[in-house]
């Protein structure tokens, strides 16, 4: 058994979290000493390139990786109870009433043979004991407060007869239905057009706020991250590199990586038929990360010793701390356009 909820401490605390794959030629690191803590009621953005291992880090708390295949170290607590000590039953009950997921294709995340009302109602009735008609009525609430027009009749409605932003609207309903404490957003905006994704974010940040939600928001996209999100942690090959709030982090970036991920997107004071810049390179290889920063190969201020060994934290102000030996040179690449 794990220990008791407690209410007092952090949401979420993750402690030199790593996650290594197995059943390839090598083995895979996808995460490496990952350490962070999301607060109570706060929003909390993880954000990098695709294989950074965002997406690796956000499974893991609800433990959905297979077994025989992944090796997890570190610690992780949610809620206060320790996640990678629980036993089936009680892993159970804790996916969906404590912390649920919004996946990023709900077409693949919904079952195709039955309706999207029947599977909320099938969630309900998994972890409260409610009558089929309560839950139903659940529903429909849901349906109602995620926005979703005629939701009496899209209760019966099967995911494939749905459009993607309605689809995306069930799934956040799906994971609200048992009153989660903690919800884990990965890239749910990612599929939908820039319409329908400003629409979803807008939603999703007033249902946190409205009922007092922590959220893990995973994506690729800064300006999604600071429509949404509280703090940030910007990762890299399976660590964080930078962390910070959303605020201070924007505003004085100090790890080489942030800096070019924030000058890589467009914004307003860009002019027609300018070129982005882009990060040169590749990510390194997962199964064979190098002694040193993971980033050293692709970054212009790179020194042999950065190559060599793993930076320490370094602390930048309150809160606020990025992994790289040359923070006092990143100083002077702050030029950087301001977000939307």
């Amino acid at each position: 058994m794990t220990a008791p909820p407690d209410d007092a401490g952090p949401m979420v605390s993750l402690q030199d979290l790593s996650v290594q794959f197995s059943g390839g030629r090598k083995p895979v690191q996808a995460v490496s000493g990952v350490s962070l803590e999301l607060q109570r009621g706060q929003v909390l953005a993880l954000i990098g390139e695709s294989g950074s291992g965002k997406s690796v880090t956000l499974r893991t708390l609800l433990r959905l990786h297979p077994e025989r295949r992944t090796r997890v170290g570190g610690r992780v607590q949610v809620a206060g109870r320790d996640v990678l000590a629980m036993g089936g039953r009680e892993l159970a009950d804790y996916r969906g009433k404590v912390a649920a997921m919004i996946f990023q294709e709900p077409l693949l995340a919904l079952d195709p043979v039955y309706s999207v009302g029947a599977q909320i109602v099938e969630s309900i009735r998994r972890h409260e004991r409610v009558t089929a008609a309560e839950a139903r009525q659940r529903a429909l609430a849901l349906f109602e407060r995620v926005r979703i027009p005629s939701p009496e009749r899209r209760l019966a409605a099967y995911p494939h007869e749905m459009s993607g932003g309605m689809r995306q609207r069930a799934m956040i309903a799906l994971a609200l239905a048992c009153r989660p404490q903690l919800l884990l957003a990965d890239e749910p905006t990612t599929a939908l057009d820039a319409t329908v994704q400003i629409q979803i974010l807008l939603l999703l940040r007033e249902l946190q706020r409205d009922l007092g939600l922590s959220v893990i928001f995973v994506t690729h996209d800064i300006g999604a991250a600071v429509e949404v999100a509280d703090r940030i942690a910007v990762m890299y090959a399976g660590r964080i590199v930078e962390e910070g709030s959303a605020r201070e982090l924007i505003r004085t970036p100090r790890h080489p990586y942030t800096i070019a991920l924030l000058t890589s997107r467009a914004h307003g004071a860009m002019t027609r038929g300018t070129r982005l810049p882009t990060i040169g390179g590749a990510p390194p290889d997962l199964a064979a990360l190098p002694p040193g920063c993971a980033f050293a190969e692709r970054c212009a201020l790179a020194r042999p010793e950065c190559l060599a060994v793993q930076p320490p934290p370094v602390a930048i102000g309150p809160g606020h701390q990025a992994r790289c030996l040359r923070t006092d040179a990143t100083a002077a690449l702050l030029a950087t356009p301001a977000l939307p």
